[in-house]
């Protein structure tokens, strides 16, 4: 089986931090190019960050770049966003996907591989 996981999404103030987790099983996430996604209320879904696997450069959406860091934990095969001085208009659904070693990519098709999830709600 080849399953991503995310984990870590809750309830938080505006201004506080969480850290999303994406674990996966299956197959070596340091071969692979890794995505967050996210799909607010209503809204698209739209990219967030990504990591390549050639290189491991580091991509941010603008309106989370200074916030937002993305990060690989070979070791735990996991793949991680920190995210600090969150917003209100940060709450959404959060999903983490897969491609094969490459460069990173927006375009949502592109990803073979999805996780199902994990709610971010900012709000005081």
């Amino acid at each position: 089986q080849l399953q991503l996981v995310e984990s870590g999404g809750g309830l938080v103030q505006p201004g506080g931090s969480l850290r999303l987790s994406c674990a996966a099983s299956g197959f070596a996430l340091d071969y692979y190019v890794i995505g967050w996604f996210r799909q607010a209320p209503g809204k698209e879904r739209e990219g967030v960050s990504c990591i390549s696997s050639s290189d491991d450069n580091t991509y941010y959406v603008d309106s989370v770049k200074g916030r937002f860091t993305i990060s690989r934990d070979n070791a735990k095969n996991t793949v991680y966003l920190q995210m600090n001085s969150l917003k209100p208009e940060d709450t959404a659904v959060y999903y983490c996907a897969a491609n094969r070693q490459g460069k990173c990519s927006w375009r949502q098709p592109w990803y073979g591989y999805w996780g199902q999830g994990t709610q971010v709600t900012v709000s005081s």
